[in-house]
Parts: structure tokens; C-alpha cells; sequence
């Protein structure tokens, strides 16, 4: 990536391009935008991801290309591009471009098994559980929203009452930002707003990569 010129911010065409997928979700309408995708959309989250490397490590990009295979909604290709830093099993830095502006977020975004029994040993842990506690109130206060996938009912062989309960639920946690759209989405400055955003999220992203593991 070191090659690559440096991050300007996403252009206008960006939006429009998925304001218009969204509308518009076929392959006729991706063959004939395909070089706007690559170069409004990929080529700036490429720039932004190479900047931010040296920090935070190399980031997976993703596909446009939506699996279908078992899902009900059949549209071809998805209508945001994320970009996925990872410092453990489903555990790290994401940031998301869509038609919503830019979005920032860390954690982990799947734990089944031994993960999930050892991420919830830690919550239920005396000294753990309130470290994650102060993460989280701390990450709200500066604007993070907390989210996730949770159980409806109590896990089993935990109590109903436990004081962390709800962080109990969890199978997933996974902590956002939305950065929104003008004036910054389309400026250099964006890079320092997903980096302070990151730094910030860094405690999280530690604490998951040591206790949400087999």
C-alpha cells in the first residue's frame, strides 16, 4: 500500500454512486458504473487504509459482492464499503463509507463456543468485567454507541440479577461512530477523525484481543 497517493477524503461521486445502487441494485447498473465504484469508492478506502496501516495494521478491504446463496434478499452487491483491521479471531477496527456518510467501529463481531464462554467468564469477572464496564460508559460519553448481537433471555448458569447482565448477553460487541457526511467526508481531515476514533477505540479492541480468544 505504500505506494499509493495519499488520502484526499471521498468524493461526491462516492455518495452518488450508492444513492443509486441502493435504487438500482443490478448487475446493469454495475457494469455501467463499475470504474466509478473503483475509483470514487475503493481507490480513496485503499488511501485511507495505507495511511492509517502503520498504526493500526494492514486492513482487509472488502468485496462489493454480496453472498447470496442463503439469504432471502437476492441483490447483488452490497451498498456500503467497510474496510476490517484484525487483531484476533472477528476482533478489530472497522470503517464503513455508505450512503449514510462514514462510520467508524471496533470490537468483535462473533463469538461462539470457547470464545464465548471466555468472553463471558471475563464480564462475570470481578476485576475484568469492570474494566469493560469503564470502557464502554467512557466510549459513550465521547459519542460511541454500544450495539451487538445479545440474547433476549439470561445465559445459561448465569443469574438474572448478575450486575453485568446485560453485557452477559452479548455474542457480539461491537462499539460505532458515525462521522456523517459534509463537510469532512470529502477532506483530507477525515483520516484524522477515523484515527482519534480508533485510538479511542483501542482499549476495547486490547481488552477483546486478550479475553475473547479460545
Amino acid at each position: 500500500m505504500t505506494d499509493l497517493p495519499p488520502f484526499t477524503g471521498f468524493p461526491v461521486a462516492a455518495l452518488d454512486f450508492y444513492d443509486d445502487l441502493e435504487v438500482d441494485n443490478t448487475k446493469a447498473f454495475w457494469e455501467k458504473h463499475k470504474q466509478v465504484y473503483a475509483d470514487a469508492v475503493r481507490a480513496p478506502m485503499t488511501a485511507l487504509c495505507a495511511a492509517l496501516e502503520p498504526e493500526f495494521g494492514t486492513a482487509k478491504v472488502f468485496r462489493p459482492y454480496r453472498d447470496v446463496r442463503f439469504a432471502k434478499d437476492k441483490t447483488p452487491y452490497k451498498t456500503h464499503q467497510g474496510a476490517f483491521v484484525r487483531v484476533g479471531e472477528a476482533t478489530g477496527w472497522y470503517v464503513e463509507l455508505s450512503p449514510r456518510g462514514v462510520r467508524t467501529g471496533a470490537g468483535f463481531y462473533e463469538a461462539s463456543g470457547p470464545r464465548l464462554a471466555a468472553y463471558r467468564d471475563a464480564v462475570a469477572h470481578d476485576r475484568f468485567g469492570p474494566e469493560l464496564e469503564g470502557i464502554l460508559r467512557g466510549l459513550e460519553g465521547q459519542g460511541f454507541e454500544v450495539g451487538g448481537d445479545r440474547l433476549k433471555t439470561t445465559p445459561r448458569g448465569y443469574d438474572a440479577g448478575h450486575p453485568r447482565i446485560e453485557l452477559l448477553r452479548h455474542r457480539s460487541l461491537v462499539v460505532g461512530h458515525p462521522l456523517g457526511f459534509e463537510p469532512v467526508v470529502h477532506t483530507p481531515e477525515l483520516l484524522e477523525l477515523v484515527r482519534d476514533d480508533w485510538r479511542a477505540l483501542r482499549p476495547l479492541v486490547d481488552w477483546a484481543a486478550e479475553h475473547v480468544r479460545d
